[in-house]
């Protein structure tokens, strides 16, 4: 009786320290998962020449916030939200840094009937739209300019005076492409995933300054950086 009393306990024990584990020891599955939908969204927008992001385009690129499946509605009538990952561009090397996670609320897309969400890529074209995103909550269409990103081929010709917009703006829904206008939507740091990510809490500032973060984060990382470097380089 004794023993399973000891046993009980030992068990009771080690559940509750299980349960106590803190965050940052947990498998970031949902992190990598949202990288994956993020690739494969910046993959699709990317894919057919005459009807996409120009590559152009995407190689003069600052940084890029990609947020798959922004979703409309829900239990707020007109609210809007959405998860993505972004990426900076280091001064000098113009290597993309590691992902670092966001969040997207509110803003007006101008939506269609019976659409309920929508892929959404925002390409940063300076550093004065970095400095505001890094800035770690901020207003698309306040500080930061939008406009909506030219598509095709053609388009990255003639996109100069599209750039004196700091944030090309792209959608996708129901499987249609098309250059997207957002205004008022807050983009800042998701505090939490990038805690799970990254092992303690960091600010978009130090994912975008490449500091070292974390002696080994999971391969979602390389495959982030490689693929976006990738589709960044010109045709």
């Amino acid at each position: 009786m004794r023993r399973m009393t000891s046993f009980v306990c030992f068990a009771l024990a080690l559940s509750i320290s299980l349960q106590a584990r803190p965050l940052s020891q947990t498998k970031p599955t949902d992190e990598v998962e949202r990288i994956q939908n993020s690739l494969a969204v910046l993959r699709d927008l990317t894919a057919t020449p005459d009807k996409a992001i120009p590559r152009g385009l995407l190689s003069r690129a600052e940084a890029v916030v990609v947020i798959p499946s922004l979703v409309k509605g829900g239990f707020i009538v007109g609210a809007k939200h959405g998860r993505g990952v972004m990426s900076v561009r280091q001064p000098g090397s113009r290597a993309w840094s590691d992902p670092a996670f966001v969040t997207m609320t509110g803003g007006s897309i101008g939506w269609q009937v019976g659409v309920e969400s929508v892929d959404l890529v925002l390409l940063v074209m300076n550093r004065g739209g970095v400095d505001d995103l890094l800035a770690d909550r901020f207003t698309l269409g306040g500080a930061a300019s939008v406009a909506a990103g030219p598509v095709g081929r053609a388009a990255d010709a003639a996109t100069d005076a599209k750039l004196a917009s700091q944030i090309l703006a792209y959608s996708r829904t129901n499987g249609l492409f098309a250059g997207a206008t957002l205004e008022g939507a807050s983009l800042r740091g998701d505090k939490d995933a990038n805690l799970a990510f990254y092992g303690r809490p960091v600010t978009l500032t130090d994912v975008a300054s490449s500091r070292e973060l974390k002696a080994e984060t999971p391969a979602a990382t390389g495959q982030w950086r490689e693929t976006l470097g990738t589709l960044a380089s010109r045709d």
